[in-house]
């Protein structure tokens, strides 16, 4: 008896420690990055690149975090930064992650409700807070955001995310977007929350 209550432990713990890899887990954390009645409809990416769900009304939701998909999966949602997007969210996407002007026939949105594990507000990349900008570090709860076709358009918005309002990330940039942050955004870094 205690042999086999050992093994289901040893079990137990196995599928714990490897569940964030599994289709379910990712299916279940990528398409919770937007309101249900997007996420639930929306073609999920695995974090290899693999279609783990076909969807039906055009959005695609897939893991956000740029650094490399661990062996085991993300630690948590937040870790993954999952994001939801359509197709000229794709766009957007493939070209942050390729280094290249995104070429947009529209503005997009983008949910991340999980928010993100941080990044320079200023200066697309920089991944690391002992990296960043003095003061524009901010690791992020949930948020929409909005990706002009044109940067430019976003000029006179503020890029200070202290005010609790919509503010421009990457200013000055072609990767220029607009943070829009929902209830919870300050969860993860309250010292940046308004006074």
């Amino acid at each position: 008896m205690r042999l086999s209550l050992i093994l289901l432990s040893v079990i137990v713990i196995s599928c714990s420690e490897t569940s964030h890899n599994s289709a379910e887990w990712q299916i279940k954390t990528y398409s919770s990055a937007a309101p249900s009645y997007i996420g639930d409809f929306a073609t999920v990416i695995g974090g290899n690149g693999e279609i783990l769900r076909e969807g039906t009304n055009g959005w695609i939701c897939q893991q956000g975090n740029p650094r490399p998909y661990p062996k085991d999966g993300w630690k948590s949602a937040h870790e993954a930064m999952p994001a939801c997007h359509d197709e000229e969210g794709m766009k957007w996407m493939m070209a942050y992650a390729e280094g290249k002007a995104p070429n947009l026939s529209r503005d997009t949105y983008m949910w991340m409700l999980h928010g993100d594990v941080g990044e320079d507000n200023l200066v697309p990349g920089v991944l690391n807070e002992s990296d960043s900008t003095p003061g524009q570090w901010i690791e992020s709860g949930p948020h929409l955001m909005l990706m002009p076709k044109d940067p430019k358009s976003l000029k006179n918005f503020t890029t200070d995310f202290t005010k609790g309002e919509p503010y421009v990330m990457f200013p000055g940039t072609v990767y220029a977007h607009l943070m829009i942050p929902v209830e919870g955004y300050y969860d993860y870094q309250p010292s940046a929350k308004p006074d």
